[in-house]
């Protein structure tokens, strides 16, 4: 039978921790109530070696385990946290991402990075999270636009609205588009009645692949952009092609965009760009889930700047991403365009300097305050409207059988049930705000 002891509220209970148990023993002993440690260990049922060694000095185990951990007890608990916050916000993190946070955790120490096999260690000791592996979400099945998919993602802005209490007018849409420089868009042309088969149209010959990072706004107004050459040093001519002075270039070997482009155009454009235009606390930040975009550093910075993140469903930009919706496909027909007027005047190479030039007159175009809000509008962000996205979705996931044996009756399976789940979205919107 357990122990009773008497605690500060006047009320005897059992005792239940061995650890508490030494502890008593060792206070009983050193005030006198047992002429003996090992007497003292028997009273309270507990291994007369521990008393002594405790007496001695030793430490219990459990603090000489939390002094050979790499991380505090105070950092551990702000990793579980970040890996509730990233699953919650759609981005679970994977056992390499999770080595990089808290190794970028003991680098503000200027402490060693944890082995291989430490997140294993950690998660075994943290019962709120747990290691799985990741559905893969196939390409086809995206695209038959998985209702059920789609609620819940707009359960996810739903929730982090009200949470972080984000009004409309803070609320962002970023991602990056490629152009290949000399590429013309296409267009339709006149030939003779009896030709066979597509025309062929002359192209410029510089097909260099260039990235541009895009951010917009729901209000109907873009962040300056970030344009990503191919090549390894700056030219002081890209300056001298009426780039407007706030846009930022940087240059990579592919003409790609990277972890550290990423997190350079956080720090550079977005949060000075929309710190001071802020209207509540917090600022919502949708992306897609590229992996520049949700590094343990680029969220860590997000976390400690009031940016919310928020991961959209896989394969599902065609639905839900206001750039992609409103503005990348005009944003590209024009600059083709462009491209082909530039043939046409006997041009027939187009370089660094002809892109930027082209682009900053077709981003004028493409990026205006309308199409930024019908990007918005139409992907049921802004205004609040799950109905915008559900009343379009033409195929059901599940109707023969091939739901991979997950039939969940709450699926909407009709138009009605589509309208339903939209209406049942914002007034619950409503309700929490």
């Amino acid at each position: 039978m357990a122990r009773q002891v008497e605690h500060d509220d006047g009320n005897s209970r059992p005792i239940d921790s061995r650890e508490e148990r030494v502890l008593l023993a060792i206070k009983a002993y050193q005030q006198g109530q047992f002429d003996s440690a090992h007497k003292a260990a028997t009273a309270y049922d507990v291994p007369q070696s521990t008393v002594s060694a405790r007496l001695r000095g030793a430490r219990p185990r459990r603090d000489a385990q939390m002094k050979n951990r790499k991380l505090t007890a105070t950092e551990e608990t702000a990793l579980v946290q970040w890996v509730l916050s990233m699953d919650e916000r759609g981005m679970p993190p994977t056992v390499a991402y999770t080595r990089r946070m808290a190794n970028l955790l003991l680098s503000e120490r200027g402490q060693e990075t944890v082995g291989e096999n430490w997140v294993r260690k950690f998660v075994g000791r943290h019962d709120e999270i747990k290691a799985k592996y990741s559905r893969r979400y196939d390409y086809q099945r995206a695209k038959c636009e998985d209702p059920k998919m789609i609620q819940e993602w707009f359960d996810r802005v739903a929730m982090a609205k009200q949470k972080w209490g984000i009004l409309d007018e803070d609320v962002y849409n970023f991602d990056e588009t490629g152009f290949q420089m000399g590429v013309i868009a296409t267009a339709r042309v006149l030939t003779r009645s009896d030709r066979r088969g597509r025309p062929m149209v002359m192209q410029p010959g510089n097909r260099e692949w260039v990235t541009v990072i895009e951010s917009v706004n729901c209000q109907g107004w873009a962040l300056p952009a970030m344009v990503i050459l191919q090549g390894k040093m700056h030219q002081a001519s890209w300056y001298e092609s009426g780039v407007p002075e706030d846009w930022q270039i940087a240059v990579s070997d592919k003409g790609w965009t990277s972890d550290d482009l990423g997190l350079h155009w956080l720090k550079a454009v977005f949060d000075p760009c929309t710190r001071r235009r802020t209207v509540g606390t917090h600022r919502l930040l949708i992306l897609d889930g590229h992996g520049s975009h949700v590094t343990p550093e680029f969220d860590k910075y997000c976390t400690d700047s009031a940016i919310v993140v928020l991961q959209m469903p896989a394969h599902s930009s065609h639905l839900l991403q206001p750039l992609d919706v409103g503005c990348f496909s005009p944003l590209k027909t024009i600059y083709g365009r462009k491209v082909q007027e530039k043939m046409l005047a006997g041009v027939n190479h187009i370089d660094k300097e002809d892109f930027l030039l082209l682009y900053v007159e077709a981003r004028r175009q493409a990026l205006s305050p309308s199409n930024i809000r019908s990007g918005f509008m139409a992907t049921g962000l802004s205004p609040f409207n799950p109905t915008r996205v559900l009343s379009r979705l033409l195929v059901q996931v599940g109707m023969n059988g091939n739901n991979d044996g997950n039939n969940d009756a709450s699926l909407p399976h009709t138009w009605k049930d589509f309208f339903s789940a939209g209406h049942k979205l914002q007034a619950r919107q409503s309700h929490r705000l």
